[in-house]
């Protein structure tokens, strides 16, 4: 269940924003040989730097504390236009105060800089999309049961939104009462938004059409997922060819192919065996040749699996221990280290990725800060 709904609301933002700079420079990688930024989003109160910028060496896996913003509650999720000069966080809290924020980046001091925000409508929005166009926003509202959606100006400020709910129910009562919307992703080919139903065990499918990102709901196409899994994230193989489905309750991956217009279940392989009800993230590798999915509250870690090149099926081939509560986690772009937000540890944990293997060896190198959930780097799709 989401936590930390009791926030201070915005009444102090202009004091609490970080400074702001009109000066615009887009660029993917710092100043530093083989680097990137790493953008992290946290649970966090409006007056604390929730939102953290770090340069990391892709080759040595060091990292450095560049920037922050604060101004925003518990900005728990991010996603980054393709130029890398916009970011945009939910705050995920309760009632009238969850809101979708836009940033600016500025790559030459990387800072932060906040330029609006927008109610979803929707309580506990948990995660974010940017339309293909860059044109619309999407938000999943956990608690809310619904997506928002937000049209966004040519210079990328967030609109006036609009809720999308949803009905139904699913197995598991404490957990599937009714319509608990997990996240939302636009498929490769850019032809449809999905949005996973951890409540009622459905994906649903917006088929977008035409150069307008907007859905209507009349368009709706419900892909149906095992009783009991609780979608959660998913991923798509680099190919394009297959869906990777993470079910937070089942601690399954649930194997998608899209052909002719129809989405099907190809397999379903166990990925937590202690079926402690808490797997949270999945990503495959930049090659394409491994999945790794994150699991809580027992056992904590990642699980390994290899992927077929052909038939992209999963076979499972290891287990990496983490710290508590790994919750989302990503691979660097050029796949040599993953990078876990241990959330109640407090830290982001460097491993080193064996790009053979797929097996992972802990640097021992930790980023320090409070309650860590998103990791982002930018340049990655």
């Amino acid at each position: 269940m989401r936590t930390h709904y009791n926030i201070l609301w915005y009444c102090m933002l202009g004091f609490l924003l970080c400074d702001c700079s009109h000066t615009k420079k887009t660029l993917f990688a710092v100043n530093e040989a083989d680097s990137v930024f790493l953008i992290v989003g946290s649970y966090s109160k409006a007056q604390d730097e929730g939102i953290k910028v770090f340069s990391f060496n892709q080759q040595t896996g060091g990292f450095t504390y560049r920037n922050g913003c604060s101004g925003i509650a518990n900005p728990s999720f991010l996603c980054a236009s393709k130029d890398g000069d916009r970011i945009y966080a939910v705050s995920e809290v309760g009632g009238p105060d969850a809101a979708a924020h836009s940033l600016t980046f500025r790559a030459d001091d990387a800072s932060l800089t906040w330029t609006g925000s927008s109610p979803t409508h929707g309580s506990a929005p948990c995660h974010i999309a940017l339309s293909p166009s860059e044109n619309i926003l999407y938000t999943a509202n956990y608690m809310g049961g619904s997506i928002s959606e937000f049209p966004l100006t040519a210079e990328g400020e967030i609109g006036e939104g609009r809720a999308l709910p949803f009905t139904g129910k699913s197995i598991v009562a404490a957990r599937q009462d009714k319509p608990y919307l997990h996240a939302v992703y636009f498929t490769p080919d850019n032809r449809c938004l999905l949005a996973n139903d951890l409540g009622t065990d459905r994906v649903h499918c917006f088929p977008i059409t035409g150069s307008n990102d907007s859905i209507r709901f009349s368009t709706l196409k419900d892909i149906h997922i095992k009783a009991g899994a609780g979608p959660r994230h998913l991923c798509f193989h680099p190919k394009g060819h297959r869906a990777y489905l993470l079910g937070e309750l089942s601690g399954e991956i649930y194997v998608l192919s899209h052909e002719n217009g129809r989405w099907k279940t190809i397999q379903t392989i166990l990925a937590d065996s202690l079926h402690a009800g808490g797997s949270a993230d999945i990503h495959c590798s930049p090659d394409g040749k491994f999945l790794y999915a994150s699991h809580r509250l027992k056992g904590d870690g990642l699980s390994i699996m290899r992927i077929h090149p052909e038939s992209g099926m999963l076979e499972r081939i290891g287990y990496q221990p983490t710290g508590l509560h790994p919750r989302n986690f990503a691979l660097t772009p050029n796949g040599q280290f993953l990078l876990v937000a241990c959330k109640d540890d407090n830290v982001i944990e460097v491993y080193r990725r064996n790009t053979k293997t797929g097996l992972l060896s802990d640097t021992g190198k930790r980023i320090n800060m409070p309650q860590p959930v998103c990791l982002r780097f930018l340049g990655e799709e």
